[in-house]
C-alpha cells in the first residue's frame, strides 16, 4: 500500500459575507475533494493544542504525528535546517522577515511578496551592519523569509517576538520583543534596537528607492519572530516503518522533513504563492511514490490568500490545488493507495491570521468505508465518520494501525 496526503495550508476559513456566508471551501468547485469526501471517511482534526499559538509548525506537526508539546521549539530552527544553516544546541534561530513599514505600523509582513534579486541584496545590508561574529548572525532565505540566529544563547528563555502577519496595522511600539525575564532584557533590547535600526539603514537602499517608484511595497525593515532552539525527533521510518518524501516549496516544512529523516523533493517553479507550479507538485508526487511509500505534499498558497484577506484569490486556490494538483494525482496512480486531504490549520479571510480552529479531512483508501459526507468542507466534515479527533490520531487512521 501507498500512501499520500495532500495538504492546503490556511485552506478551512470562517463564512465569508461576500461568499454569501460560504466559507470559500464551500464556494469552490472541487471535484476532486469531493470524489475523496464521498468516497472515503471524513471527520475533524484539532491540530493545534490548547495553550499552543496557531501556526503551520506546530500544526503540520501535529499532522505528521509529533506531538507538537513535546517537538515544536520555534519556527527559526525548522527553516534553518531546510537551508543547511547549522546549528548547536546553545543556538536559537528566528525566522527573520523582510517587512513593510509605514508610519510607525507594520502594513505588510512579505513587503509585498519581494523577490529573491531585491530581497537579498536588502539582507545583505542588514548583514554588514548588524553581524557580530560568534553572537549575531543572519542567513539568506527565500523570497522575504531570512534568518538570524543568536550564537551561544545560554539562558533557558527565548525573547518572545509577534509574527508580523499577526501585527497587521498595529503600532511597532507595541510588539516588539519582550523580555520575560531581567535574564533576556538585554536581549529583548537588543532586537528590538536592530529592528528600529533597521529602518535607517533600508528605507532608502536603492532597492526600495526603485519599489517606490514602481509603486510598489518596500522592504524597509527586518522582523525576526518564531525563535528557538534545533529540536530532536525521531525518525519518520523508525515511527510508522514506511520511507517517506516531502514535496513543498516552504522551508518550514522542509526543515519537518529534514529533521525526520524524509526524502526533501524539489519542484521547479514551486514557489508557495498563488503562482506555484501545481501540475509539476502532482508529477513529483507520483514519481517519489515510485522510490518511498509515503509523500507528504504541501501547498501555501491558500494560507497566503487568507493572510491577504483576499477570498477570491483564496477560492481559486483551492480550486487550482483540486483541478490541477489533486485531480493529476488521483489520474496518475497506477496502484492501490490511501489518500487524505485536509488543511493544517485555518487561514479567515475575516480574520487574516491563523486561528486553532479543529480542520475537516478526508481519507480514502481501498478498503474505506464510506460514511454519508459527500462533500469536503468545514460544515459536512462535522458529520464524518471519525468525528472529531486530536493529533496523531490521524495518522495512525492513514495508516491503519501500522503504527509500530
Amino acid at each position: 500500500m501507498k500512501y499520500i496526503i495532500v495538504l492546503g495550508d490556511g485552506m478551512a476559513d470562517y463564512p465569508v459575507p461576500q461568499l454569501g456566508n460560504k466559507t470559500p471551501l464551500q464556494v469552490a468547485n472541487k471535484p476532486n475533494m469531493d470524489k475523496l469526501a464521498a468516497k472515503g471517511c471524513c471527520g475533524l482534526l484539532k491540530t493545534v493544542p490548547d495553550n499552543i499559538t496557531p501556526g503551520s509548525g506546530p500544526a503540520i506537526l501535529s499532522v505528521m504525528g509529533y506531538d507538537p508539546r513535546i517537538y515544536y521549539t520555534g519556527r527559526g530552527p525548522l527553516e534553518a535546517a531546510a537551508r543547511n544553516i547549522e546549528l548547536n544546541q546553545n543556538d536559537v534561530a528566528y525566522r527573520c522577515n523582510i517587512i513593510t513599514e509605514k508610519d510607525g505600523k507594520i502594513v505588510d509582513y512579505s513587503a509585498g511578496h519581494i523577490t529573491n534579486s531585491e530581497s537579498s541584496k536588502l539582507i545583505e545590508s542588514v548583514k554588514q551592519n548588524f553581524e557580530q561574529k560568534g553572537n549575531i548572525e543572519f542567513f539568506e532565505g527565500l523570497d522575504y523569509r531570512h534568518f538570524l540566529v543568536l550564537r551561544n544563547y545560554m539562558y533557558p528563555e527565548i525573547v518572545e517576538c509577534t509574527p508580523p502577519h499577526n501585527a497587521i496595522g498595529v503600532e511597532i511600539s507595541q510588539v516588539l520583543p519582550k523580555n520575560s525575564s531581567e535574564q533576556t532584557k538585554n536581549t529583548a533590547d537588543m532586537l528590538s534596537k536592530m529592528i528600529l535600526d533597521s529602518n535607517k539603514i533600508l528605507e532608502n537602499h536603492p532597492v526600495n528607492v526603485a519599489r517606490k517608484e514602481a509603486g510598489k511595497n518596500v522592504g524597509n525593515m527586518i522582523w525576526p519572530w518564531g525563535g528557538g532552539r534545533k529540536p530532536s525527533m525521531p525518525l519518520f521510518l523508525e515511527r510508522y516503518g514506511v520511507e517517506g518524501a516531502v514535496i513543498t516549496a516552504v522551508d518550514l516544512v522542509k526543515g519537518i522533513g529534514v529533521y525526520t529523516g524524509m526524502k526533501i523533493v524539489e519542484v521547479e517553479g514551486a514557489t508557495g504563492l498563488y503562482n506555484t507550479n501545481y501540475e509539476g507538485k502532482a508529477q513529483a508526487a507520483l514519481d517519489a511514490l515510485k522510490e518511498c511509500d509515503f509523500v507528504f505534499v504541501h501547498v501555501e498558497a491558500p494560507d497566503e490568500a487568507g493572510h491577504g484577506k483576499d477570498y477570491e484569490l483564496k477560492v481559486k486556490t483551492i480550486e487550482d490545488l483540486d483541478k490541477r494538483l489533486l485531480g493529476n494525482i488521483l489520474d496518475g496512480l497506477n496502484e492501490e493507495c490511501t489518500v487524505a486531504v485536509l488543511p493544517d490549520h485555518p487561514t479567515p479571510i475575516t480574520v487574516g491570521t491563523h486561528t486553532s480552529d479543529p480542520v475537516p479531512f478526508a481519507i480514502y483508501s481501498p478498503d474505506t468505508k464510506a460514511d454519508e459526507v459527500t462533500k469536503f468542507d468545514e460544515d459536512s466534515a462535522k458529520s464524518g465518520g471519525f468525528g472529531l479527533i486530536e493529533g496523531e490520531a490521524f495518522m495512525n487512521l492513514v495508516f491503519r494501525g501500522t503504527k509500530q
